[in-house]
């Protein structure tokens, strides 16, 4: 008898109902997790380490600032905050999600939290709102799968980074490159079009001042409120949003 898993049937009908949503990030991973694996290995990383820790330590950007830091000699304090900071946008990525996670155990939701990235959290973003069919345990799957998509790029990374040479300021652009591909997929009405404008500029104006770690997390989060703000004025009877 076929396992079930939840409201999508057996693994193999779950996996069949994922994975072409999961593909762009996979394959996106898979490029920009290898000039990440390079930097690793220019501090000491083997193939296991950078598996496990992309694994655990799953942060993307977060990954990416580590090795760039610890290469340029910063203290280890300064190196953690720095991390933080990057990282701490994760918080508006868990509200996010936070109203379409009651279905599911507490198990599955914390694991979902747990496992989702700036990409991930897009594309499960849209498929909650969009998608009567898709569940929790659907939304782990995807992140999972990114997941080892990511930590496979970086054990490939540290294998290859001491025989050829990659220009891994020029390939770790695929990360932005991901970061557009999904904006433009929910451009759909005039707030998210104010939302992306002001997230931007905020952003910009950030690392002009010099709020490099923060820029990411004040830019997201000054987008949204300038998106709802739009969106509530034009439903007032401002303008057709």
């Amino acid at each position: 008898m076929a396992s079930k898993e939840g409201g999508n049937g057996t693994v193999g009908r779950r996996l069949a109902h994922v994975f072409p949503h999961a593909l762009p990030v996979v394959l996106a991973y898979l490029v920009i997790g290898i000039p990440c694996g390079v930097l690793e290995a220019q501090i000491g990383f083997g193939p296991l380490l950078a598996l496990a820790f992309s694994s655990t330590f799953y942060t993307g950007a977060g990954q990416f600032v580590l090795p760039q830091m610890v290469l340029a000699g910063m203290p280890l304090p300064t190196t953690i905050a720095s991390i933080v900071l990057v990282s701490s946008r994760q918080l508006l990525y868990s509200a996010g999600l936070a109203p379409y996670l009651g279905k599911g155990s507490r198990l599955d939701a914390f694991a979902l939290a747990a496992t989702v990235t700036d990409e991930s959290f897009g594309v499960n973003l849209d498929r909650f709102a969009g998608d009567a069919g898709w569940d929790v345990r659907d939304g782990l799957l995807l992140n999972l799968l990114c997941m080892f998509s990511w930590a496979l790029a970086n054990a490939a990374g540290v294998l290859v980074g001491g025989m050829v040479s990659l220009p891994t300021a020029l390939m770790s652009f695929g990360m932005t490159s991901i970061f557009v591909c999904l904006l433009l997929g929910q451009l759909r009405d005039g707030s998210t079009y104010v939302a992306a404008l002001v997230s931007a500029l905020l952003v910009l104006a950030c690392k002009l001042v010099g709020l490099q770690g923060a820029a990411v997390l004040l830019g997201a989060a000054g987008g949204v409120v300038c998106g709802l703000a739009w969106q509530v004025w034009a439903r007032s009877g401002g303008i057709r949003s």
